[in-house]
């Protein structure tokens, strides 16, 4: 049953013409692998918004749609665009408006007029890299952006507005125009420090915003006052400089829209024509702040949309991990927001809207905010999907098959990987076994979940728990697989899901003196660290965090690693949680020595060299040393066990067989188990 405090998410409401059944809407985010060649929806990508439909939304604002495919092209299939073969475009669009409405959603289309200097390289030729003034790219200053003619950007304005009428024929509600945000190409006209232009469209405050104005305008005119028309706005663009961002409390002078010219923007805006403004910060310099990493605390877009609400008399849209109930009443009841707006948590479970409805929020599987599934794979030109939630993008060709007949599973391991194995095959209708051999399920989850900032991954572990109950799996705890034990349940199948372990190379001098902790031992025992200095050798993802986690609790401390960079670069991870993690740790005064080797462990520190010059050694103090320099794959018993059981099938998956990532985990156990 509904929470009483949680009614107010669900009353009937409007936006502009719109009649909205809830509070709740599915936030833009990009489609890659939803479309075909011709800029239309396939089939995965209506399956994809009728299933968030169908999970209780009352507004679905969809990815960005192309105005154009011409002076900025990306290659197709990428993203939908309207206008490049419109036919095509209207019979698959039209089916899913459709669709949509047939589960008493609304659905708005999201139209963009690009990137200019916020194009990531190879997505478009160089010699189609365009930006209101003549500038460097973002990620590659070698790459120079042409300005674009005074000709060209009314060309874009007429795109648009024929974009949002095409759109209105397919049975859109209303359109969302992408955007004076996240210092995309319509943003970076809006922003001096990247618009130098001199005619009509740069210069003056008015001049700045006209763009947008005259694309609000223009689609107003041409689609009427019975077509919603909402703006993606960052109120602040957080930039304090070229490819820096202005953190969580940090005081920097703004370079981008501050917060004056963000209420002064935002009331132009609405002036001009807009129904709603959807509210967030930040730009491609602080993508961070447009793309939050666990880094963040939830619903960090509040002060942004509160300042906002306080100027501006139509409704506004919150995004900004506001997926916790109650977090989100509260928003509403203050007037902060008048529309609570999710995005990753629906790709992470489409049903969260009804489970809350339904008061069994502890049912959601929980976003988190890692980026590897969604943003992540789509950087790399993969199709959007989620780390938690194999079957998001895919939603009828990958859904668990029916069983034809019914097995006896063993699963060895109780992390994510092996619990993902035991709750989709029990959800089957599989009888699973899972033999833990601890006394805690969630594996290297459980030490990795242990800073504040990680809170999403010990949301994970309890959900898991709970599908555990829920699913009817027979857990077994502090019980140690072996030939005997599994041999007696007398399965049909054998997964392995026993994880990895730390690397702790016995080569490196040193490295059994007391002074040395193992970082899963810090992360689980942090009151370990009684002295002052710390250095961490390893800045991978763990190394990175448990350096971030030490200085956050006033230690002085030295990150050491013999890459270049941290985390594996700018690609090791999402680029918006490389990011925040790069700057935090300049924030927190952490010394960074990359390129850097370990030569010794001595009793007073470590001694380091730079990785081209072994002679010159380096000195440094250390109270404790933290050692992070991966994890290996924990597969003897699945080695030594294969070809010793009488089962019928016998597989090895996520990190027992080769250490990686959370979502390598969970996808390796659904995938097997979706069809056995």
């Amino acid at each position: 049953m509904m929470k009483q405090e949680h009614r107010v998410l669900f009353e009937p409401n409007k936006i502009g013409p719109m009649e909205l059944k809830n509070r709740y809407s599915m936030a833009p985010m990009g489609t890659l692998g939803l479309v075909d060649g011709d800029g239309a929806y396939n089939k995965r990508g209506i399956d994809y918004y009728v299933a968030r439909a169908k999970g209780g939304v009352g507004l679905i604002i969809t990815g960005i749609h192309m105005a154009e495919n011409k002076l900025e092209p990306l290659p197709m299939p990428s993203l939908p665009c309207p206008t490049l073969n419109p036919t095509a475009y209207l019979r698959s669009a039209k089916e899913m408006c459709e669709r949509v409405h047939s589960h008493g959603a609304k659905i708005i289309g999201q139209i963009t007029a690009g990137w200019g200097r916020s194009m990531i390289p190879g997505f478009t030729p160089k010699d189609k890299s365009v930006a209101p003034s003549e500038c460097p790219n973002r990620f590659d200053p070698s790459i120079t952006h042409r300005a674009l003619t005074t000709e060209e950007v009314q060309y874009y304005i007429s795109q648009f507005i024929q974009t949002a009428a095409i759109m209105k024929k397919a049975g859109f509600d209303g359109v969302e125009v992408h955007a004076v945000h996240e210092g995309y190409l319509l943003d970076q006209f809006t922003l001096e420090f990247f618009n130098k232009r001199t005619d009509q469209y740069g210069g003056s405050f008015e001049n700045r915003y006209r763009f947008a104005v005259e694309i609000i305008k223009g689609i107003r005119q041409v689609c009427g006052e019975d077509f919603a028309i909402s703006l993606r706005y960052s109120v602040k663009s957080n930039t304090k400089g070229f490819g820096q961002g202005i953190l969580p409390g940090e005081d920097a002078q703004e370079v981008g829209r501050d917060w004056e010219e963000g209420l002064k923007a935002a009331k132009y805006l609405v002036d001009a024509g807009c129904d709603a403004l959807n509210v967030d910060a930040g730009t491609y310099d602080a993508w961070y702040w447009n793309h939050p990493p666990n880094y963040f605390k939830p619903g960090m877009y509040k002060p942004y949309c509160k300042a906002v609400a306080e100027v501006v008399d139509v409704p506004i849209i919150m995004a900004g991990r506001m997926d916790e109930p109650n977090m989100a009443s509260r928003a509403v009841n203050e007037g902060v927001a008048h529309n609570i707006s999710l995005g990753r948590p629906l790709l992470a479970d489409p049903e969260i809207v009804n489970k809350i409805r339904r008061g069994r929020f502890e049912e959601v599987r929980p976003c988190l905010s890692c980026h590897l599934g969604c943003l992540g794979r789509m950087a790399e030109v993969g199709n959007v999907s989620c780390a938690v939630n194999p079957q998001c993008g895919r939603e009828e060709e990958y859904k668990p098959e029916p069983l034809y007949k019914k097995q006896k599973l063993v699963v060895i391991g109780g992390g994510v990987g092996g619990m993902e194995a035991a709750r989709t095959a029990s959800d089957r209708g599989h009888e699973v076994v899972l033999f833990e051999k601890s006394d805690r399920l969630g594996g290297n989850v459980i030490p990795g979940s242990q800073a504040p900032f990680k809170h999403d991954d010990a949301t994970l572990i309890s959900w898991y728990e709970g599908e555990m109950k829920r699913k009817g799996v027979d857990v077994r705890m502090n019980t140690a697989a072996n030939v005997d034990v599994i041999n007696a349940e007398k399965p049909d199948t054998v997964i392995f899901a026993t994880g990895s372990r730390p690397v702790v190379p016995k080569s490196i001098k040193g490295i059994d003196k007391s002074h040395v902790i193992i970082a899963e031992d810090m992360l689980m025992n942090p009151e370990k660290i009684t002295g002052q200095n710390v250095t961490v050798i390893g800045a991978g993802l763990v190394g990175a965090e448990a350096a971030l986690w030490m200085a956050q609790e006033g230690k002085t401390v030295t990150l050491v690693d013999a890459a270049d960079d941290i985390i594996g670069g700018p690609h090791g991870t999402c680029f918006a949680n490389y990011l925040m993690m790069k700057e935090l740790l300049v924030k927190e005064k952490v010394a960074v020595k990359t390129s850097t080797y370990l030569s010794q462990i001595t009793d007073s520190g470590v001694e380091l060299h730079a990785t081209d010059n072994a002679e010159d050694i380096e000195a440094l103090a250390a109270d404790h040393v933290i050692v992070s320099i991966g994890y290996s794959a924990e597969n003897e018993m699945f080695k030594e066990l294969e070809m010793n059981l009488d089962v019928e099938n016998i597989y090895n998956i996520g990190d027992s067989k080769q250490a990686r990532t959370i979502m390598a985990a969970i996808w390796d156990a659904y995938e097997i188990t979706r069809s056995l």
